[in-house]
């Protein structure tokens, strides 16, 4: 199932750093192998992507978002 997100981006400091966005409404997700040009501190984005129940990782801040699809906003 594809939802879509309206946040920011920011990098988080475990191992080598992971790529989240935090939505809004204050939810943290982070994002699995996201694009590069996603790859940006404080960014405004929308993502649309699914939730993967079945990958687990180190960092564990909340549900991992496989994206799709993204636009940055003003």
């Amino acid at each position: 199932m594809s939802i879509t997100l309206t946040g920011t981006i920011a990098r988080q400091d475990f191992g080598f750093g992971i790529w989240a966005i935090v939505t809004e409404a204050g939810e943290t997700y982070e994002l699995k192998d996201p694009p590069q040009e996603l790859c940006q501190e404080r960014a405004k984005v929308r993502v649309e992507g699914r939730v993967r129940d079945d990958v687990m990782t180190m960092a564990m801040i909340g549900p991992v978002l496989e994206v799709s699809a993204f636009e940055f906003l003003d």
